[in-house]
């Protein structure tokens, strides 16, 4: 194994580990949404600060990589999708930071019914599968697994639309808890942001991995439309 493959490897393996504390970050948000942990939400806002850190050291890594290997072809996007996918999981660990910051700012827990009618536990559930299963595309180098988070994307766009109708519904069938149904609707706009997220992961693995840039690939190939 050449210093160059041990380099990659090192850098590989420290994004594993930052990888998994966000996974541990949203199984930590899904736990006390669910559950009312107040305990555990205050733990994840906590927690922020050791993602940030592993973003800062990833970043200097990588550009360290690059100032002294210039590298070239697979190592190139090799080094360009991990700066993006690093930026993204910080991104993601943030939104679940603050999805636990909302749900350590009521005295009780949710209402069920609110969160059942609003899918609130459905679309995170949803995402937290998505962060897995792209850190396991991207260990394995699986680009059609990467490739599954389109569709479950869209599936977090369509409950996110649907929100703010069934939040007009949950004001009205359970008014002394108007708060708390704000409250659900803010977390979803969130969780749809962490699906935002990992379709960027998806894409990067998928340009690493493929050579195919296919961010933006709809609205360059669709034909203008005539007014």
């Amino acid at each position: 194994m050449t210093h160059l493959d041990t380099e990659i490897n090192d850098l590989k393996a420290e994004l594993s580990q930052m990888w998994e504390l966000v996974n541990s970050q949203l199984d930590k948000t899904q736990i006390s949404l669910a559950k009312f942990d107040r305990d555990l939400a205050l733990e994840v806002q906590e927690n922020e600060k050791r993602v940030n850190a592993y973003e800062l050291h990833i970043d200097k890594a990588c550009e360290d990589f690059l100032a002294l290997y210039q590298p070239l072809a697979t190592d190139l996007r090799f080094i360009l999708s991990t700066l993006k996918i690093n930026t993204n999981l910080e991104r993601i660990a943030d939104i679940a930071s603050g999805i636990s910051e909302f749900i350590s700012d009521v005295d009780t827990g949710f209402n069920p019914k609110i969160l059942d009618q609003m899918s609130a536990l459905k679309m995170l559930s949803i995402s937290v599968e998505m962060v897995r299963d792209l850190k396991e595309a991207y260990q394995y180098e699986n680009t059609a697994l990467a490739r599954t988070i389109f569709n479950r994307d869209k599936l977090l766009d369509a409950i996110n639309e649907k929100a703010s109708t069934l939040a007009i519904e949950c004001l009205d069938n359970f008014p002394d808890q108007r708060r708390q149904t704000l409250h659900v609707l803010s977390i979803i706009r969130k969780i749809e942001r962490i699906g935002d997220q990992c379709k960027n992961i998806a894409e990067e693995i998928i340009f690493y991995l493929d050579a195919k840039v296919i961010k933006h690939k709809k609205k360059l190939t669709e034909p203008d439309k005539e007014e």
